[in-house]
This record gives structure tokens, sequence and C-alpha cells, in this order.
């Protein structure tokens, strides 16, 4: 376990993938702001498999300043493993994440820290703005209040991927959760500890987002997948449902069949015709059925074999004295 270095130390994790542009106008961002609020700090550069001089720089970061500590992920695992990263290795009494290019407001993570400080052991940022084009904000929103629908996590209007969270729940995020399709975001709101919320709106974004079409849907679907049993629920009541239409369309469909001249209401209803479209429907539902139960077996089948979330290289001169590998 981390020891704390500061009673009221703050770690700030920045995710960094493609980064070598923004991470020095990041970190200098953050020193000033951090430094201008009189906070005790740390941040936590963690370089997620770039290809580019993203990790040069990190080094060189943490030479400079030695409130900055440099560590680099063993390949790109993309965002949400990057953050259970940061928490196996932050030494903060409190733990939160900034993206490098600045898209949440540094007033924000103050207004966090100093809920933090009222005695809050989780503070939640959400926007309540972004503007990422029509077809992303559509599909965010329409996401969010799927999710608030259908799982066992409640999210804020508008989604979040920010918080404040105490040492406690960092301490039960490295020792109790095993990082596998899944993000933090979903496991901190199911731990509970009363939630405090604080809104923003997301500045314009510079540049073109390296948050991929693909990387959106993969984070969809394990987000769902790990908070949601409705569709095991589903599959119950529909198959109960059908059944029952089923079993009582059988004596309509015998009397049609024997005693009203093959018609139904009115209707014509040739046998062939009818068993095929039962033969189709009910071959569509079973592999519709089978492939969302399989998506819960394959996310079994990965927890069995118990691989690491993440792996953070030890073999670099810049990281920080103790670097660990989360298998649990």
């Amino acid at each position: 376990m981390e020891q704390t270095a500061h009673p009221e130390l703050l770690s700030v994790m920045i995710p960094a993938f493609h980064s070598e542009h923004r991470l020095r106008p990041a970190v200098a961002a953050l020193t000033g702001k951090l430094e201008a609020e009189q906070i005790p700090f740390e941040l936590l550069i963690i370089d997620d498999g770039s290809k580019d001089n993203t990790w040069a720089v990190a080094q060189q970061l943490a030479k400079e300043d030695t409130r900055v500590r440099a560590f680099r992920l063993s390949r790109n695992y993309t965002s949400p493993y990057v953050h259970f990263a940061g928490f196996s290795v932050c030494k903060g009494a409190c733990v939160t994440s900034m993206p490098d290019d600045l898209q949440r407001p540094l007033d924000t993570l103050v207004a966090c820290y100093r809920k933090w400080q009222e005695g809050h052991k989780l503070v939640v940022s959400y926007r309540v703005s972004r503007d990422d084009g029509w077809w992303s904000d559509l599909f965010s929103g329409l996401y969010y209040r799927i999710m608030n629908s259908l799982s066992d996590v409640s999210f804020p209007p508008g989604g979040t991927d920010g918080f404040l969270a105490d040492r406690e729940i960092v301490d039960i995020m490295n020792t109790r959760i095993h990082p596998i399709h899944t993000s933090t975001v979903v496991e901190v709101l199911r731990l509970g500890f009363d939630p405090v919320y604080i809104p923003y709106d997301r500045p314009p974004r510079q540049g073109k987002s390296r948050w991929t079409w693909k990387k959106k849907v993969r984070l969809a679907k394990d987000t769902f997948f790990a908070s949601s049993s409705f569709p095991i629920r589903a599959i119950t009541s529909l198959g109960l449902g059908i059944s029952i239409i089923c079993l009582l369309a059988i004596p309509l469909l015998t009397y049609a069949r024997f005693f009203a001249h093959s018609r139904l209401f009115g209707f014509q209803v040739p046998g062939w015709t009818t068993i095929i479209a039962l033969v189709a429907f009910f071959n569509g539902l079973v592999l519709f059925c089978l492939g969302i139960v399989a998506e819960y077996i394959w996310r079994i089948y990965e927890e069995v074999k118990a691989r690491p979330g993440f792996i953070i290289r030890k073999d670099e001169p810049a990281a920080a004295e103790k670097t660990e590998t989360q298998e649990n």
C-alpha cells in the first residue's frame, strides 16, 4: 500500500497518448494553478503506449521537477486502464485526473479538491455542455440515458470521466477491484460514499480527438455489461412472453386450420408461410440471445484468466522508485 507523503497531497494523473506537444503546456498550467492555490501536489504522467516522443518529454519533465513522476505502460491500453494504473502508483491523500488537452477546467479541479477538504470522500465533476459534433453529442447523451435506465450505476447528466477520490476509495480500488472490462468511473460510483457533483462547461476541443469511435464503442460495451444485468433479465422476460404468446396462438391456429378454412380474423394463413416465418423468427431470436449471453461468458472467461489490466514498465530510469504490476 502506498504511503501518503503529505496529509493533504493531491495526486493528479495525466493520461498521455501521442502527447509530445501537449504535455509541457499541460504540466505548466497545472503546476501554476495548484501553486497559486497552495495545494500540495504530485503529477503522474502515464504514457499509454505512445509511438511518438511522449515518453521522452515525460522523462524530461520528471527530471526538471521532483513533483512530476513519469510512467509508461507496455502498450496502448486506453484511458480507463491508465486511470487504474495511476491509482496503483499514486501517493496522494486524494487523487484525480486531468486530460493533457485540459478539457476539464482547472477551476473545477480546484473546486473538487476544496470539497474533499470539507470531508467529502468522492467528488464527481460532470459536463453540462459539450461541443464534439452533433453526432458524437447525440450518441453520448443517448448512451448515458440508456445507462441510467438499465444499469445499476447512476451517472450524472451528460456523463463524466473525471472525479476526485479519497485515499480510502483508492485503496479499495487497488485491492478489491479487478481492472478488466470496466472503468474507474463505474467502479467508484458503484462503491457509494455519497458522491458530491460539480457541473462544468467543457471548453472547445483543439485539434482532432484521439478518442476514436472504436475506443468509444469498446468503452460503452464494457461499461454497460460491467454495470447492468438488464440483458439477462430481458432475455428471461422475452422468452417467457414469447412462450405464453405461442401457447395462446396454438389453439387459434388449430381452429383456423380445421374449422375456418385456414383463415384467421379474415386473413388467409397458409401453413408453410407460418412455419417458415416462425422458424426464421425463433432462429434470429436464439442467435440474438446467445450473442448477449456470450458477452457475459466472454467477460467471465477474461476474468478467470486473471490477466493484469495493465502493466507498467520497470526498465525506465525516470519511473518512480516503486512501480507496480497490478495482478488483482
